[in-house]
């Protein structure tokens, strides 16, 4: 995977550290080979960060020739127009098939190329109406974390481009892989949302939740059990109303839907890394039924099991 990213004078080192940081690990740890990003810029010069830094031997557009993936990991806070001649370098990148990623003010320049005409997108929450008005044929959402089309991708604002990266690197090379990235860099590849590649929430680390910690992880033990809120809630010692609250403001998302999100990882973790039938791993995750489950899967990922464990099975690697 040959990934080129774009530095500009003025980027924040957060927003450029981000994708090097996700995709560098990823190298680091073995667990696929060239995924060590480029850094370029425009003039093919060095740049000073919005911190003060200067950074030196980078490389030109000519990054982009040969890129699998090139992101616009921000932009110029006054959200200049993409120069045509590396609109037309974006558009070649991914009609050769290259994705493009523009993470947080990054979406303006994908924006700008025209590869998301007709399509969604989203950017920084301050940053919505300007981008909305920027190219009319884009529809641009207000609530996404990240929105993917496989082939163009754009990022909600600063740490959601960390999402967005290990959604990249789930897609390419599957959950375990994701996993063990997010756990070095101690944050959690857990998504919610209606579909997991419209969405995403980081998820608190079990046992690192403060009071809910305990009934977390106790939860996680047990995902082959019936768990219901009043469940949870009498683990936790709270009211059940107390108990939708807190829980909410730790993991942002319901008890409900947060255990159902639990349940499709560990089957995913279980189509990659074992050979077991569809029905065992049902029943092992706490499924009522395969059918259910299928459902489920089929509306959180738009593939079926079978074809997931096809893709991403560990003992096809």
């Amino acid at each position: 995977m040959r990934i080129a990213v774009h530095a500009f004078d003025g980027i924040t080192m957060f927003h450029l550290a981000a994708p090097l940081l996700v995709f560098g690990e990823v190298d680091r740890q073995g667990l696929a080979t060239g995924w060590k990003p480029t850094v370029w810029s425009a003039e093919g010069r060095g740049i000073r960060t919005a911190e003060g830094p200067l950074i030196e031997n980078l490389a030109g557009p000519e990054a982009i020739a040969d890129a699998d993936l090139v992101i616009f990991p921000s932009w110029p806070s006054d959200l200049p127009p993409l120069p045509d001649h590396l609109a037309q370098e974006v558009r070649k990148a991914q009609a050769r098939g290259s994705r493009v990623a523009g993470l947080c003010l990054g979406a303006f320049p994908v924006v700008d190329s025209g590869l998301l005409d007709g399509r969604d997108a989203v950017t920084h929450w301050g940053a919505i109406e300007q981008l909305a008005e920027r190219r009319r044929a884009v529809r641009v959402s207000s609530s996404a974390l990240y929105v993917d089309h496989g082939d163009v991708l754009t990022s909600a604002g600063t740490a959601s481009a960390i999402d967005a990266c290990l959604h990249i690197v789930r897609t390419h090379l599957g959950s375990a892989a994701a996993t063990a990235v997010a756990r070095n860099l101690v944050v959690a590849p857990h998504r919610d949302g209606d579909q997991a590649q419209y969405v995403a929430r980081p998820m608190a680390e079990p046992g690192g939740v403060g009071d809910l910690g305990p009934t977390i992880d106790w939860a996680l033990a047990k995902l082959d059990q019936r768990l219901l809120v009043d469940d949870l809630a009498d683990h936790a010692r709270m009211s059940r109303r107390n108990f939708n609250r807190r829980f909410s403001e730790v993991t942002g998302t319901t008890p409900a839907r947060w255990v159902l999100t639990q349940r499709l990882d560990e089957a995913r973790r279980l189509l990659e890394a074992t050979e077991w039938p569809v029905s065992r791993i049902a029943e092992r995750c706490g499924f009522s039924s395969v059918v259910t489950f299928r459902q489920n899967f089929v509306a959180a990922y738009s593939t079926t099991p079978t074809s997931y464990r096809q893709r991403f099975s560990l003992r096809h690697k």
